[in-house]
């Protein structure tokens, strides 16, 4: 999880100038309280000044940029997730991705991204955790907007590849997911990648054996270990020796149908992983939902 430990941030205005020379952050934003920080860098609450909008605000430092992009107008490179967040604004977005408002390059220091901020929600780690495992319909209704949400993504030609739990986060009031976090992202090739800066417990056998893996099983095997986790309350692998064996022990009583979806996506030969259109019409995920929100209740409202 994240780690909630203070972090200091201080920006002097003239240290701070976004895309094309534009006005400086500190023109722009406010910066208020750390919400986290890991090794993607730290998030910050912050508000727009023009309106008040409440976002988040994700400073990364050069040193831990992996990969980088060119953009258009841009005489420098940017973290590639910066690139990665734009295209897919650029194309409309999606309701289950989070959005890049703006982005700032601080010299000397690294990036500021700028993005929306859903209010009243927490990560589907802290959920499943605070709830234990999810009924199957409340996994189901949060599920399918992820593969939904994943579809678009690869659609317009990015791949996340660090699906899970704590890059999903959850509107309480309402249960709408988000995808965030596309740091360890790519652009979406057909060919095998070589490297991988996603959660290891989440990646796939051939990834275990020999460092290669091509982008749609790499998320299905990912959304496998993830819906598992919903249903049963825990990842179902820890070790390598259990990756590579792929084969998941439920430890509550699951649907046959569940089962089978979860271990379609944990089929150990790449080739034998559904596509996501092929898991959407899997027969669980046809299933109903419409109840869940009269079993789950009323759901408190922690802030973010």
């Amino acid at each position: 999880m994240l780690d909630k430990t203070s972090v200091e941030f201080h920006l002097e205005e003239e240290e701070i100038r976004g895309k094309n020379e534009k006005q400086p952050f500190c023109s722009l934003y406010s910066c208020g309280p750390l919400l986290g920080s890991g090794g993607f860098g730290s998030v910050f609450s912050g508000r727009r000044l023009s309106d008040g909008l409440q976002v988040a605000v994700k400073q990364i430092s050069s040193e831990r940029v992996h990969q980088w992009a060119r953009l258009p107008g841009e005489l420098e490179p940017v973290p590639m997730e910066i690139a990665l967040l734009q295209l897919l604004s650029e194309v409309g977005g999606h309701s289950g991705v989070v959005r890049m408002l703006d982005w700032f390059r601080v010299e000397g220091r690294g990036f500021l991204l700028v993005m929306e901020r859903p209010l009243q929600c927490q990560d589907l780690f802290d959920f499943i955790t605070e709830r234990g495992a999810l009924p199957e319909r409340l996994a189901l209704r949060v599920f399918r907007q992820i593969v939904e949400a994943l579809r678009f993504v690869h659609a317009h030609g990015v791949v996340h590849r660090d699906i899970k739990d704590e890059n999903i986060v959850v509107d309480t009031r309402t249960l709408n997911v988000k995808i965030i976090d596309f740091g360890s992202g790519a652009p979406l090739k057909e060919t095998p990648y070589g490297e991988f800066e996603g959660t290891r417990v989440y990646s796939p056998p051939e990834w275990v054996l020999s460092q290669s893996y091509e982008a749609v099983p790499l998320t299905v095997w990912s959304l496998g270990v993830l819906l598992f986790d919903m249903v049963c309350g825990d990842i179902p692998f820890e070790r390598d020796q259990e990756i590579v064996k792929a084969t998941p022990t439920f430890t509550r009583r699951i649907s046959k149908e569940c089962q089978s979806l979860i271990r379609w996506c944990l089929s150990y030969r790449p080739e034998d992983r559904p596509s996501l259109e092929e898991l959407l019409s899997h027969p669980w995920m046809e299933g109903d939902e419409e109840e869940e929100e009269e079993e789950h209740g009323s759901l408190p409202s922690p802030s973010l």
